[in-house]
């Protein structure tokens, strides 16, 4: 079983700073535009409105890092192509986040370690 982190209660606890006003909209509406552009055309589409505007629809954007990979890691655009990044030989870090194309609002919300030997192991079962 791998690790897996969970950002959420941070997530609410700024979300609940912005909505008392403790911090600035201006503040946290500012995603990079390369995660923008990502959330845009390879997103994955969430029920959830987004906690600051009201507005628009999260996304979740997955980027995986690792060996023989990008420097800057890579950002899959289906579900299938995440999961061959999942069960790569050599093991990958998976960060999850959460965007709203209309505000630029961001969030991590995990992060998991997948690919490996664990990987090669859980395949040959």
């Amino acid at each position: 079983m791998t690790a897996q982190v969970e950002y959420r209660i941070v997530r609410n606890g700024l979300v609940r700073d912005v909505e008392q006003g403790r911090v600035q909209k201006v503040d946290v509406c500012d995603a990079h535009p390369e995660l923008l552009r990502a959330a845009r055309n390879v997103g994955r589409p969430t029920e959830e409105e987004c906690p600051i505007c009201d507005d628009g629809r999260l996304v979740t954007v997955t980027f995986v890092f690792g060996a023989k990979l990008p420097a800057g890691g890579r950002c899959p655009g289906t579900v299938a192509e995440l999961k061959a990044l999942c069960r790569r030989p050599e093991p990958v870090l998976c960060y999850e986040v959460e965007c709203c194309p209309s505000c630029a609002w961001h969030h991590l919300m995990r992060k998991y370690p997948a690919g490996g030997e664990r990987s090669r192991r859980r395949a040959a079962r």
